[in-house]
């Protein structure tokens, strides 16, 4: 890494800093990734689909290169039978994500997420098996250079004391994101006092990610912004989620069947809606921007744009002046008008 790139901190004390994610959804869209388990053998099998998203994200303007090591752990990977390619399979990941880092003088995150292991139940035993896994991720991640770990998607409170300690023991900087699926943390917790619980304990930022849409993560945002003294993040799912559907999961298709996961394109939010979330956070006062499962580059780069930013893939951004059709000229928009008065005729005669 270069020695005059700076660190979060530097970066969060200086302005927004915006993160791409959602590898896990783009890359099963793009054929490489198994929808179900999503465990990222992708990194293994075809990383070079690995390399070509991050450098399109990098592109588009996140400052953050995530590894893809989400659902890297030791418990998913035994799902798939291939516990014995975990290391390898960390180890390429950050070394993948760290490329292109190097490239655009990002950062590099490491990455841990829930395990589904963790259990109040059975609090003692299951927190030893989780705090096992995340040593394992977070030692690699440390060893392969990463500047920061995100431990993300966390439901209870209780598993992201968990990571936050063993982040924290390796000495790097912690963003740690709750899953805000239901009203409070699993385990009981508002979401703005777990976050306040998360900042005492020592995470450098805290906030939410993934599960809810823009309409309905800015609430829970504007209350977790207020409950905290340091930096919040805000990383929703690109799906317009309601107030009766709050969470993408919960959508559902002409109102029975749900749409999540393999169905949601027709809730998907244009490029437009999140440069507009992205200027609402920044208002609120949230300092780490960005997208998660859904998120696509073309999202990030409009998200990069509305935060005022001119970033690589903005030599490429739309300029409908030169286009045939919706052109500024006179002569193209009476152009347009008249196709689309031949177009609606046709059309009412093939309803008839």
């Amino acid at each position: 890494m270069a020695s005059n790139k700076m660190d979060l901190l530097e970066r969060l004390e200086k302005n927004t800093v915006l993160c791409a994610e959602g590898y896990v959804f783009e890359l099963e869209r793009r054929g490489y990734l198994k929808a179900g388990a999503f465990v990222p053998e992708v990194v293994l099998d075809h990383p070079e689909a690995v390399r070509e998203l991050h450098r399109e994200f990098l592109r588009a303007g996140s400052e953050v290169m995530v590894a893809l090591t989400y659902y890297a752990h030791r418990d998913k990977l035994r799902v798939v039978g291939r516990e014995n390619d975990l290391e390898k399979l960390n180890r390429r990941a950050l070394r993948l994500a760290k490329e292109a880092a190097v490239e655009g003088n990002a950062l590099l995150a490491g990455n841990i997420c829930n395990t589904w292991v963790y259990s109040p139940e059975n609090q003692e035993e299951t927190s030893e098996i989780v705090r096992s896994m995340y040593q394992e991720q977070v030692g690699w991640a440390k060893e392969e250079g990463a500047d920061f770990i995100v431990a993300e998607t966390m439901g209870y409170l209780g598993e992201a004391l968990i990571a936050l300690d063993v982040i924290k023991s390796a000495g790097l900087p912690a963003v740690v994101t709750l899953a805000a699926c239901c009203d409070t943390t699993k385990d009981g917790h508002s979401w703005e006092s777990a976050c306040r619980i998360l900042e005492e304990g020592g995470a450098d930022v805290v906030g939410l990610n993934c599960t809810r849409g823009p309409a309905t993560m800015i609430p829970l945002l504007k209350k977790i912004r207020k409950s905290v003294k340091g930096y919040v993040a805000a990383l929703p799912v690109p799906y317009r989620t309601t107030t009766r559907q709050p969470i993408f999961q919960s959508l559902k298709e002409n109102g029975h069947d749900y749409a999540f996961p393999l169905n949601l394109e027709h809730f998907l939010c244009t490029r437009s809606e999140m440069a507009d979330f992205a200027l609402q956070a920044q208002k609120i006062g949230i300092n780490y921007i960005g997208i998660c499962c859904g998120g696509a580059p073309h999202h990030v780069r409009s998200m990069a744009e509305a935060l005022g930013r001119r970033v690589p893939a903005s030599r490429y951004s739309p300029d409908m002046s030169r286009h045939s059709m919706l052109g500024s000229d006179d002569v193209v928009r009476e152009d347009h008008k008249r196709f689309l008065k031949e177009w609606e005729a046709v059309s009412a005669v093939t309803e008839d």
